[in-house]
């Protein structure tokens, strides 16, 4: 026995002697780690009282710990970046062994939603980086990472560029190395079902141009030599009630199915998680930050659909709420389930569907036709209860957010507040309010130089104080079961330089300029994105990120198909949908600023004499904006008109949520200007 496998007996056989209450200790110490793959949540205890009926007292407590033993051991499984060399030489061993030059590590899962759980972490278990996009290309004797603007300061810092060579996605695309690194004759392996059908059609093309192999492997490489990866994650999976989701799940099933009907469509194939969240209004917790549970799902045209999802996690009223016409199934049988759509016509998104499943159905003979997924939209569009309940989550999330930044502004500066610190005490009052359910992503505390960098996470190593001359931004956001929020706020510590409040401004006046455009039908993201720039153009600045990104109700923070980006888009934006503000500036080991409201859009009277449909926004997101970084003589009259106003409205809404000192203070800073 190795001395890893000896750790691992012991370990086994400790964890097992705490479970005095389980007849069979391993078989529950096995449900305990998968119940500690899933991410924490404040009510995560309910997949315990699920798994185990009748466990309570110190029975409980003990089941507990072991389960928090469980989950930093995973944690510590999956990121270890001291261990890179060494994962890196393992996978080469298993290239050689399988006879193939080269591997793609990608950061998606087989279900190609935006998270993954622990155990599809591959590219944060090889490399380190734990951004939320990126790719790896490993050859035998050299490899890179490539990820996009936001990462390009983050993926330094925690990668080891002597074994990675990071590149920018766009500027440096993989394409381009793979060219320069393979030869004609080389076969490179991929896993079918971590790349999209359209993804792998790329890198056809890009093989066949380079004369090189594409090989689809059976197995991963790197879960063939990932030898204590953790298991998928089990956490209980509840209804969503009509209450909030403004619309049953058979409403929803009935539309889509009437519309592959018309186009002569048997069945549609679903794997991204906030799809089958929003078709079948259920909500999980087998992700961070994000209320979904993993599994398959097939929608048929007679409206039924066929479920394949692990039935351990299924909480008790959840039969009853999915009915007759939701059929369950295990996930082992979801190769059997796509089988017997053979001879039929099937619908799938090339965009979200593994290579995998479009191999399988044309094995089984069925005929594939090429569509968005049909719940994309409607899920994008939300209906009157959805954006209710958004409205009232975003007051009280806005409350919290007025009384951390109240805090801040009487603790912040004298070397007791850091990043960390004040992440948790965000948190901590944002758990206070009614229908909390989670963060909506990890924070992002950045402090001066951090705070440069987009999707910066605060650790330990990383963690600095909040110093006086600084700016301190703060990215974070919660999830209710009446809605989904994401604000940034930039503040000044102390008191900020010129520079620092002139590029602020000019970032205000981008984020006004969104926030105060009207539009006619039909008008896209794209089309809008330049507003939000124009005045960081003007000084010869920008950002290296979208303007806008959609947003759930209660379901993903990051939403498509809507989106204020500079990249070109079909997608109309339409009344219902929810979107960020979100434009900034990031000065490279200095600071950085963003100023983040989510907006729906909504029709706008245009008057009597209007020959077209017109469409503006209405902003969702209330909480101060730091005045004193606002060079007031920068402001257009109706800027500042409008920064008046938005604020008027934070202190009549919020104040009634807080006390009388949050109150005083919030009057303070929302005074007009």
């Amino acid at each position: 026995m190795s001395d890893n496998a000896r750790k691992s007996a012991v370990s086994v056989n400790q964890m097992t002697a705490r479970l005095p209450f389980a007849k069979e200790p391993e078989k529950a110490l096995n449900l305990l780690e998968a119940a500690a793959a899933a991410p924490f949540r404040p009510d995560e205890d309910a997949i315990l009282h699920h798994l185990f009926p009748d466990l309570s007292g110190n029975d409980l407590k003990s089941a507990k710990d072991v389960r928090e033993s469980l989950r930093q051991a995973i944690r510590d499984k999956v990121l270890n970046p001291a261990l890179s060399a060494e994962r890196l030489a393992l996978l080469r061993a298993e290239m050689t062994r399988q006879n193939v030059d080269g591997f793609i590590v990608p950061l998606n899962d087989e279900f190609h939603g935006e998270a993954a759980p622990a155990c599809s972490e591959r590219l944060k278990w090889l490399t380190g980086f734990t951004g939320s996009a990126g790719v790896a290309a490993v050859l035998k004797d050299k490899a890179a990472i490539f990820v996009d603007g936001r990462y390009t300061l983050q993926v330094r810092n925690e990668v080891d560029t002597d074994l990675f060579t990071p590149r920018h996605v766009s500027n440096e695309p993989m394409p381009d190395w793979l060219r320069e690194n393979m030869k004609a004759g080389e076969t490179l392996a991929v896993d079918p079902w971590l790349h999209t059908e359209s993804g792998m059609a790329a890198l056809h093309r890009i093989a066949n141009e380079m004369q090189v192999a594409l090989k689809p492997v059976e197995k991963n490489l790197i879960d063939a030599v990932w030898a204590d990866r953790p298991p998928a994650p089990l956490a209980l999976v509840v209804p969503q009630g009509d209450t909030f989701s403004g619309q049953s799940s058979a409403e929803k099933r009935a539309k889509i199915a009437a519309e592959l009907s018309k186009k002569g469509v048997d069945a549609s194939v679903h794997t991204l998680p906030d799809v089958i969240a929003w078709l079948l209004n259920i909500r999980g917790a087998d992700l961070p930050c994000t209320p979904f549970a993993l599994g398959f799902a097939i929608l048929n045209k007679d409206e039924t659909v066929d479920l394949y999802m692990d039935g351990r996690k299924l909480s008790r009223q959840l039969s009853e709420h999915l009915g007759n016409a939701v059929r369950l199934h295990e996930p082992s049988e979801f190769e059997a389930g796509l089988d017997a759509l053979g001879g039929k016509k099937v619908q799938i998104d090339p965009l979200v569907t593994s290579q995998w499943i479009t191999d399988r159905l044309t094995s089984a003979g069925a005929s594939i036709t090429h569509a968005d997924d049909p719940c994309l939209l409607p899920k994008a569009i939300k209906n009157d209860v959805e954006i209710e309940g958004t409205r009232s989550a975003h007051i009280r999330d806005g409350a919290a957010v007025a009384k951390f930044l109240h805090w801040l502004s009487e603790n912040a500066g004298g070397g007791a507040v850091d990043e960390l610190n004040a992440e948790a005490k965000l948190r901590a009052f944002r758990s206070e309010g009614e229908n909390f359910r989670d963060l909506s992503f990890p924070t992002i505390s950045g402090a001066g130089p951090n705070g440069a960098i987009v999707h910066y996470r605060a650790s330990e190593k990383s963690n600095r104080p909040l110093e006086k001359g600084n700016l301190y931004l703060v990215d974070s956001g919660a999830q209710y079961l009446d809605g989904t929020t994401d604000i940034t706020r930039t503040v000044a510590i102390g008191s900020p330089s010129a520079e620092m409040r002139h590029r602020f401004t000019l970032v205000l006046k981008g984020h006004i300029a969104i926030a105060m455009a009207v539009f006619p039908k039909g008008t896209t993201g794209n089309q809008l994105d330049p507003l939000a720039r124009a005045p960081l153009w003007s000084a010869g600045l920008d950002y290296d990120h979208g303007t806008g990104h959609g947003v759930g109700s209660y379901l993903s923070v990051h939403e498509g198909p809507q989106r204020i980006s500079k990249a070109p888009s079909n997608v109309a934006l339409t009344p219902g949908m929810i979107i960020s503000n979100e434009p900034g500036y990031y000065k490279a080991g200095a600071y950085g600023i963003r100023i983040e409201n989510l907006v729906t859009v909504r029709e706008i009277d245009a008057g009597p004499e209007a020959e077209r449909e017109i469409y503006g926004f209405e902003t969702l997101t209330f909480a101060p904006i730091d005045r004193n970084l606002i060079d007031r003589d920068l402001l257009s009259e109706a800027e500042r008109r409008w920064l008046d106003s938005y604020h008027a409205e934070v202190w009549n809404k919020l104040t009634p949520l807080v006390n009388a000192e949050v109150a005083k203070w919030i009057e303070e800073v929302t005074a007009p200007i």
